[in-house]
């Protein structure tokens, strides 16, 4: 997947490179393109949050990056996830 990436598809990988969990996704209303992204737990706690440049969730090669570091930071906190991938 080397083309840029629109905002919904983003937030699709998104969602599920974070399973089992809950990936809830916002733009803040200060209009800078930036992604808020949420990973909540099962008993709706907030287990991890990141933002993301839109230069970043627009590059398949930095989204990628992006999302496998909070991966390993939930990881290193000890939430379990389920392996994933990159869409091709």
């Amino acid at each position: 997947m080397n083309a840029p990436l629109r905002r919904n598809e983003a937030l699709l990988i998104a969602d599920r490179a974070f399973k089992p969990f809950q990936c809830v996704a916002w733009a803040p209303q200060d209009g800078n393109g930036e992604l808020s992204l949420s990973v909540i737990d099962r008993t709706s706690t907030r287990i991890g949050h990141t933002q993301i440049p839109s230069s970043a969730y627009s590059d398949p090669a930095q989204l990628e990056d992006l999302l496998k570091q909070a991966r390993a930071e939930l990881s290193q906190e000890g939430y379990i996830l389920q392996s994933w991938a990159m869409p091709k």
